[in-house]
């Protein structure tokens, strides 16, 4: 019996995971097919994936680079359909011929395309965290409502979900607390003192990962761990002090978990984010990935610290957040785009960036029963922009 190819919506296609999605799924043609793509702005890099990939539809986010590509496809002859603008995303996401989707949209931009997939009953491939930062309960109520298949792809999360049975009405019976490991990124032994220095070249040379500059600058500040603590915790349902976080320089252990009875269960691998997408992609069946098996004996060490407070105070703000009232999470989020951003474009230093976050969460209360709507969600995040960008403006004087 021939089996239907999948149906995959890349959105993010040009970014690392998307990249890395394509490279899978070019290993298996046979099992999926690429029916949509998305980008920002990136028009030259969409041009040469359509005219590889020939999917039905490709979407800009940006409306001029959508014009742009829809004119230069026309001329190569192409028959893909350009969308335009961010209401093409979510319309790509919850599309009947669509059957999977990649959401790999970096920030809180990508939250409406994954309600949409969510809500549309999806193989939902979450590689956009923020979705679940921002979006909290009301984005697990939209994958429960939806009856969407939630498969994380971070590589952390994806190992703890490798850890668990499929049934996930077990899930509370078995986790005592759950360990995501972090690489320390390029800082990890330098003094903190000398920390206010680094250049945004420096901050996206990480040692072990590949990955886009703004991620790169989250990995370096380990504020991308925190945002991981804030998505395990809707993911396996925990409360914030069962998710805790260690130090693990050689990133072969991608996170564990320890069970009730003091067992704990690892995933290993060598650090490529091709493993944890094409689990993503095969779930519950496992494929081929690409990546290079991992050598034990050419694996000098495993070891093991605790995160310093002193070099990486972004990284305990996950908790405050969590503990914080509803919204605060989606606060600290958007603080920390606003303060990447600025760091990148070399407006403020590199220790600033923890200095906006803690600043933003700190003045930007937000109420008890706030309304959770993504609605609200979206206007809160543009309250804490705001205030972010106040904040930066005030650090460049």
């Amino acid at each position: 019996m021939t089996i239907p190819r999948q149906r995959l919506a890349i959105l993010g296609a040009t970014g690392s995971i998307g990249t890395s999605t394509l490279d899978v799924a070019a290993r298996h043609p046979d099992r999926y097919e690429v029916v949509a793509l998305s980008a920002h702005q990136r028009v030259d890099d969409m041009l040469a994936l359509c005219l590889r990939w020939q999917p039905r539809w490709a979407a800009m986010s940006d409306e001029a680079a959508a014009a742009d590509l829809r004119q230069r496809l026309r001329g190569a002859g192409s028959r893909t359909e350009v969308l335009a603008g961010p209401a093409a995303l979510v319309e790509l996401a919850a599309h009947p011929e669509v059957d999977a989707v990649m959401a790999a949209i970096v920030g809180a931009a990508g939250l409406p395309s994954c309600m949409a997939a969510a809500r549309a009953g999806k193989r939902l491939l979450l590689a956009n965290k923020e979705a679940l930062v921002v979006g909290g309960a009301s984005f697990m109520a939209a994958v429960q409502a939806g009856g969407a298949t939630l498969l994380p792809i971070d590589s952390e999360h994806s190992a703890i979900f490798q850890c668990l049975p499929e049934d996930r009405r077990t899930w509370g019976q078995r986790i005592h607390h759950i360990v995501l490991t972090a690489s320390g990124g390029p800082f990890r032994q330098r003094d903190p003192a000398t920390l206010h220095d680094i250049t945004p070249d420096q901050a996206c040379a990480h040692p072990n990962w590949v990955m886009g500059r703004k991620i790169s600058v989250d990995s370096a500040t380990m504020m991308n761990k925190a945002l991981e603590v804030i998505e395990a915790r809707w993911l396996f349902d925990l409360t914030p002090e069962q998710v805790q976080v260690v130090i693990h320089p050689q990133s072969i252990i991608h996170s564990m978990v320890v069970c009730r009875d003091q067992s704990v269960l690892a995933q290993l691998g060598t650090p490529d984010m091709r493993v944890p997408i094409a689990y993503g992609l095969s779930f519950p069946e496992r494929i081929e990935s690409g990546a290079q098996a991992l050598d034990f004996l050419s694996l000098k060490a495993l070891t093991f610290e605790a995160p310093e407070r002193s070099r990486f105070p972004g990284l305990f703000l996950a908790w405050d957040a969590l503990n914080g009232p509803a919204g605060s999470t989606a606060v600290l989020n958007a603080a920390n785009e606003v303060a990447v951003e600025a760091f990148l474009a070399g407006r403020i230093r590199f220790t600033d960036i923890h200095t906006v976050n803690a600043a933003t969460l700190d003045t930007l209360r937000v109420p008890q029963g706030a309304d959770a709507s993504v609605e609200s969600l979206l206007a809160l995040d543009a309250q804490a922009r705001s205030h972010a960008t106040t904040r930066v403006q005030a650090l460049t004087r």
